[in-house]
């Protein structure tokens, strides 16, 4: 059955715009169903259809070469002078300048240029379009984030021989450099075609170093100036303090001589702030602090021998294994030694014994790690053994005020956060790193990253908290971007931080006292009971022969004052 149905219209009528209007529904066609029909249907259950929306896709690897990137600059010098003026002589340039003054032409333009300048400067004040409106709730969203952490860059030893990146350093200037130390520090490593070589690293370009420090011995340790850049200050694994100016290339500037240097691997160099920018000290595992001025290498100006009897003897000298200096507290600095002691000395004491102000025992390895916190300056960090603590310098007498669970493998170095007051990194043996944030988690951190299946030996954060840099025994350094919420200070932190500490310090008095009054009372119950046990004819002999004899001592006394 075929239904149809016309619509007739003029030709004149086509193209006119519709009127609808509202009619109510009427039925064109009734179609009843026909029961004979549904005979002929098959049931079929189930039913299943595929359907696929999405475009199909093929996956194409190509190994393309590797780009190389090299870095260029333009030296722009003084220029546009007329021919007849000397740019380097001051007086003509001088004079050049006072008759361009003069000229009515450069009034009138500096006139126009003035108002023009005025008018843009005026609108930049009127409003500040960098403004941030939300910025609280941008704080609030960072907080429910989870901490985590993604791999942003990766710096390989460049030699076929792998040393271990045993100290790194960023570039005081927005850290756009990186400053890595390789050195092997296997005893009596043998391997052949092993290089002595440092290198400075661009973040921009991760495939070649930027400079490379060349060097007749391998530097454990590299520190860049903070004053001025472009010294990067270096101690040697034979005990020799060495410099470099980058603006001269990786040829050392000067080097200390060898007998009045260090004799064992340099593991600690640091600048001092001086008004010269030049004066640096050092310390080793042969038990020696020694004081530096780069402008005159040739002798220490100040020795301290780590000396913990006060004998100032070298032989009984502790090896001093990491060091730490903060500009909150320019006269004091932290030596961590090989036997698990840290100790706190004063450079500004009078004699050696005094300048060793206090000693702090709590390791039963070597301390690899101790740093002071950048907001609390009497409280610093150490890492040895299998834990990290935390000491202040109010408790002299007692243990750690706070301290990590013992881990199974080894904790090898560890740094404050720059930016968040409870927060601290720790790299381990097995080549995990430890996110620490003790005002939340303290039994465990708060976050655990495998970055490598080598032992991390070296780590250093950024200033701004973001990003970290971890170095492994292959030499391979791992630049880190850890989430905002471990980065980001947070409302009422830092005194919240700073109420922890003081509770904590608090707590391990209290729990010192008390134990001093458990042996004081110890000891007189033993005292006690071993009178107890005297027998009392004893005791009257002895009183009776204490008694004689102070009568017998009374007369002598006499008789020789008669006489």
């Amino acid at each position: 059955m075929e239904i149809k149905f016309e619509y007739t219209r003029k030709r004149s009528d086509f193209g006119r715009p519709c009127s609808f209007s509202d009619l109510p529904a009427e039925v064109t066609v009734d179609i009843p169903p026909d029961p004979s029909l549904a005979q002929e249907f098959i049931p079929q259950d189930p039913v299943d259809f595929s359907l696929q929306h999405g475009p199909v896709m093929a996956v194409h690897e190509v190994n393309t070469e590797r780009v190389q990137v090299t870095s260029r600059g333009v030296n722009h010098v003084e220029g546009g002078w007329p021919k007849h003026v000397d740019p380097r002589n001051t007086d003509m340039t001088s004079r050049y300048r006072e008759e361009v003054e003069r000229d009515e032409i450069y009034t009138r333009a500096i006139l126009r240029l003035g108002t023009l300048m005025e008018h843009c400067i005026r609108q930049n004040n009127a409003i500040d379009i960098y403004e941030e409106y939300f910025a609280e709730d941008e704080e609030e969203e960072g907080e429910e984030e989870p901490p985590s952490a993604k791999t942003i860059n990766v710096l390989r030893d460049p030699n076929p021989v792998k040393r271990t990146a045993t100290h790194l350093s960023w570039h005081p200037d927005a850290c756009k450099e990186l400053a890595v130390a390789y050195c092997s520090l296997e005893f009596q490593d043998k391997r052949r075609d092993i290089s002595f070589d440092s290198y400075i690293w661009d973040l921009e370009n991760p495939y070649k170093p930027e400079l490379t420090l060349m060097l007749s011995s391998p530097v454990v340790t590299l520190e860049y100036n903070s004053k001025d850049w472009h010294h990067l200050l270096g101690g040697c694994y034979n005990g020799q303090i060495v410099y470099w100016d980058t603006r001269k290339g990786g040829l050392p500037m000067e080097t200390t001589p060898v007998e009045l240097s260090h004799r064992d691997p340099v593991y600690g160099a640091i600048w001092l702030p001086s008004r010269t920018g030049t004066e640096c000290f050092s310390a080793s595992t042969d038990g020696q602090v020694l004081w530096w001025d780069i402008r005159k290498l040739s002798q220490p100006s100040e020795r301290l021998v780590l000396d913990i009897t006060r004998e100032d003897q070298l032989k009984n000298a502790l090896g001093a294994i990491s060091l730490d200096f903060s500009l909150s507290m320019p006269t004091k600095f932290l030596v961590g030694t090989e036997q698990g002691t840290i100790i706190n000395c004063n450079r500004d004491a009078k004699t050696p014994p005094e300048k060793i102000a206090n000693i702090f025992n709590g390791h039963i390895g070597a301390v690899y790690a101790v740093a002071r916190s950048p907001f609390y300056p009497k409280v610093f960090l150490s890492v040895g053994d299998w834990t990290a603590r935390i000491w202040s310098e109010e408790n002299l007498d007692s243990s750690s005020i706070m301290e990590t669970k013992c881990h199974i493998p080894y904790l090898l170095d560890g740094c404050w956060s720059p930016v968040k007051p409870a927060v601290f990194f720790t790299a381990k043996s097995d080549g995990t790193l430890d996110v620490w944030d003790f005002l939340f988690h303290q039994k465990d951190p708060s976050l655990s990253l495998k970055v490598s299946n080598d032992p991390l030996l070296s780590l250093r954060p950024q200033d701004n908290g973001r990003i970290v840099a971890c170095g492994t025994k292959q030499g391979t350094v791992t630049l880190l971007e850890i989430s905002p919420g471990l980065c980001t200070l947070r409302k009422n932190e830092k005194s919240l931080t700073s109420t922890m500490f003081e509770r904590e310090a608090r707590r391990e008095k209290v729990l010192q006292d008390k134990q001093r009054e458990l042996q004081v009372r110890a000891q007189l119950l033993a005292k006690a009971k071993q009178e107890e046990q005297e027998d009392p004819q004893e005791v009257f002999k002895q009183a009776r022969t204490d008694f004689f004899s102070v009568i017998k001592a009374e007369r002598q006394r006499r008789g020789e004052s008669e006489s």
